[in-house]
């Protein structure tokens, strides 16, 4: 399990953190100050830090080295109340993999720690360092996903700029992939960045780089993302939360494709594709006055909304059990399947958090069970949410509903067996045998 330490000494923003990183699935410590850290830095290898810059018996800037002694392959991400370009540009210089301002949007946490933990399992090699998608790669046949796949296609044969919206975790960036690998500029380089990962004054220099001199710590030329992706296509990820000023830049590039790197006098020319998602509202952002109208129509030439899990519901047992595959073979371990009480309450849970909720608790039963998946290796929000779960949904097979009904009242009684049989108006033996016979297990 990817292991995680959260440097703050701040209790409460500390604890916070903790609880919205191990709600990921992630594996969490937490230290209050430098020489605690060391202590646990000591004693086991962690694969992502995240450090306060601001501790009191240290730096973090400075803290990454000793961070490195012993984590040599951790992603370091520093966070601080009072962020600027030129400690962000140190921070990097002396091995963090990001630097984010404290405030500017809690959102932006859990998208750096996974892109940290992806750049982390490349270092190990546990993950290739490219990973090709294409339209055969996306799992399900319900309509509203077919639709979806069809519009992808047929735009990926042109160059025009892709909008996808929907909910966080609909598979935007499995569809932006899919669309560049199914293009002309396949065998050019499609370049990834999410826009709420960053800090303004750090996504503008990861965009558009900088020349040596720019401003303090800039020691040389760095190329921007665009320049990298030249002639290939560029995803920018949660377009939405890009800061307004800098949506004037984009706009230039997408009207003239050329831009000026910061401290430099002389336009860069490049030739890139755009693919952009967000899961906001961007003509209610509009309205607000946090997104400029001009560059939403040159961003959403060809718009593409990828439906919520909840409304392909029936591409739920299919998405499970390529998960199941995938974890299995990463765990080396055999599991011949998924129980159907299990698969009757992923059918009818909300997922909130959509295919990248699923794909987390199937990872969570995978790692926990034995033989296959079954109720006991559900986490605790989907054992309790399953007496709302309605058979009638799924089954109209009375035996379904009477051992539907049965678990219910199993529930109500916190598996008190002879309440259970006096509510249901049957003997004790009656029920024992009905509870071997639907393999109830409560």
């Amino acid at each position: 399990m990817v292991q995680i330490l959260v440097i703050d000494d701040e209790e409460p923003i500390r604890k916070l953190l903790a609880r919205i990183i191990e709600l990921e699935g992630y594996k969490v410590s937490t230290a209050s100050c430098c020489s605690d850290a060391l202590q646990q830095l000591r004693k086991q290898e962690f694969d992502v830090v995240l450090c306060d810059v601001f501790l009191p018996d240290g730096n973090g800037v400075d803290f990454i080295f000793d961070i490195k002694k012993y984590s040599s392959d951790a992603a370091i991400i520093l966070l601080t109340a009072h962020g600027n370009i030129e400690d962000g540009v140190q921070a990097i210089k002396n091995g963090a993999f990001d630097y984010i301002t404290k405030g500017d949007d809690n959102r932006k946490i859990i998208p750096t720690i996974n892109r940290a933990v992806d750049e982390t399992e490349k270092k190990k090699g546990k993950k290739p360092a490219t990973v090709a998608y294409s339209f055969d790669s996306i799992v399900g046949n319900s309509k509203e996903l077919k639709q979806a796949i069809m519009l992808a296609q047929k735009v990926s044969k042109t160059d025009a700029a892709v909008l996808l919206t929907g909910e966080t975790g609909t598979g935007k960036e499995v569809f932006a992939h899919a669309i560049h690998q199914a293009s002309e500029r396949a065998a050019q380089p499609i370049v990834d960045i999410n826009c709420s990962a960053f800090s303004k004054d750090l996504l503008e220099s990861e965009l558009f780089g900088y020349k040596a001199g720019a401003f303090t710590g800039a020691l040389k030329d760095k190329k921007g993302l665009f320049e990298v992706a030249n002639h290939g296509t560029v995803f920018l990820d949660e377009i939405g939360e890009m800061a307004f000023d800098l949506q004037a830049r984009l706009l230039r590039v997408l009207e003239t494709g050329e831009y000026i790197k910061i401290g430099d006098t002389r336009p860069t020319k490049v030739d890139v594709r755009i693919i952009s998602a967000t899961n906001r509202d961007l003509k209610k952002e509009i309205e607000n006055g946090n997104f400029r109208e001009d560059l939403y129509f040159r961003l959403s030439v060809f718009q593409i909304n990828l439906p919520p899990l909840r409304e392909r519901k029936e591409d739920i047992e299919s998405l499970s059990y390529m998960f199941l595959d995938r974890f299995a073979d990463k765990l080396k371990k055999k599991i011949n399947g998924i129980t159907p009480e299990v698969l009757h309450i992923l059918k009818n849970a909300e997922w909130k958090g959509n295919v990248r909720e699923l794909r987390n608790v199937i990872e969570r039963c995978s790692i926990v069970c034995e033989d296959q998946i079954t109720f006991e290796d559900l986490p605790l929000e989907l054992q309790r949410c399953k007496s709302e779960v309605s058979p009638m949904k799924d089954s109209f097979e009375l035996a379904e509903i009477e051992r539907m009904h049965i678990i219910k009242v199993l529930q109500y009684t916190h598996g008190n067996k002879t309440e259970t049989a006096r509510l249901l108006k049957i003997g004790l033996a009656t029920l024992y045998r009905k509870i071997e016979t639907y393999k109830i297990s409560i």
